[in-house]
């Protein structure tokens, strides 16, 4: 069968064009697709001056000379657009939603490409009567120092399963970034967050993700996160899915065996290209605000609602919080682990 053209279903906006949003509408703009970018004048300079160079773990590459990117920081160009990918960081979805209803119709189609899971829920608040969609993107980009913006990670995007969305599923698959589409979506999205708690242990190690998850500290750290995680998700009524090759419980288990038992045991978990890292680290690194609120901090919020606490995970917090701040530095393995099981008492 052949795969629709890119072309085919109307105009793209990527509303949030850092790592991840410039990945994913440069995989789409280089298959093809009537495509804009809207984001800061740091990633347009980027793509000035090196183009838009997409690699991966694959060997895949895709090079856009940087004038055939069209790339704005004026939200007009929301106005033509049939379909929004909505890539910014969470704490500014609700400034993109008011942006989106300002300047797009409301016949625009919007998908959440953003981590967490509230995003979804605080686009549709703002956008009544629009079509809005939550979607996951598994893999990790990192901004690398030669321009080039590095998929190290495997994995598919999803989607929640919706007749809106079909008529771009061949757009996506034109750029090799098909999207699986799944009916009970929240149980996805907090399966993905579980596994997503890594993303502050990396930034605060402070070393490539291969590299930390070699480290038993660095895992152990990860798993008691996860297991608080777990128990507060059960107290709530929601299971969470399996988003990557075991369940959240057997996940947990894994990340505790000794170095040489896990290697042989999650070979499959550290096929990892060597360059990746989280994005929550490339955020340190830039002096960004990170995304742990959203993250680390969703498991504690959700934990105050059921009248629980989140030890570890808010400890977590305060730790990626200081390192925000500059007050506070890399942590070894066995430093990190010590101070979460601290907290956890």
């Amino acid at each position: 069968m052949d795969i629709p053209l890119a072309t085919s279903s109307g105009k793209v906006a990527v509303f949030g064009a850092g790592s991840i949003g410039a990945y994913v509408g440069g995989a789409l703009l280089g298959a093809g697709a009537d495509l804009t970018l809207l984001g800061r004048a740091r990633m347009r300079q980027r793509i000035a001056a090196h183009g838009l160079h997409l690699t991966d773990l694959h060997g895949r590459a895709t090079l856009l000379e940087g004038a055939r990117v069209p790339y704005t920081d004026d939200p007009a160009v929301l106005a033509s657009a049939a379909l929004i990918l909505v890539t910014v960081k969470s704490a500014d979805t609700a400034a993109a939603a008011e942006a989106i209803r300002a300047h797009a119709q409301p016949s625009a189609l919007v998908l959440s490409l953003q981590n967490g899971v509230g995003n979804a829920d605080t686009l549709r608040r703002i956008l009544p009567g629009w079509t809005v969609l939550a979607g996951m993107v598994p893999f990790n980009v990192v901004q690398m120092p030669d321009g080039r913006l590095h998929r190290g990670t495997a994995g598919e995007l999803m989607a929640e399963a919706s007749p809106a969305l079909q008529p771009w599923l061949g757009a996506f698959a034109a750029a090799q970034l098909p999207v699986t589409e799944c009916a009970d979506f929240p149980s996805v999205q907090w399966g993905k967050l579980l596994i997503n708690l890594n993303n502050s242990v990396n930034a605060l190690s402070g070393v490539p993700l291969v590299q930390q998850l070699r480290q038993r500290g660095y895992r152990r750290s990860l798993a008691l996160m996860v297991d608080e995680g777990r128990a507060v998700l059960a107290r709530a009524g929601i299971r969470p899915a399996k988003v990557v090759s075991v369940g959240p419980r057997a996940f947990s288990l894994i990340l505790r065996l000794p170095d040489a038992l896990f290697t042989r045991v999650a070979a499959s978990m550290l096929k990892i290209d060597p360059e990746a890292r989280s994005s929550m680290w490339e955020d340190l690194q830039a002096g960004h605000k990170t995304e742990v609120h959203y993250l680390n901090g969703a498991i504690t919020a959700l934990a105050a609602q059921m009248g629980m606490d989140a030890p570890v995970n808010s400890r977590m917090t305060e730790l990626v919080t200081a390192a925000e701040q500059g007050r506070q530095s890399a942590l070894g393995a066995d430093a990190m682990y010590r101070m979460l099981a601290a907290a956890r008492g």
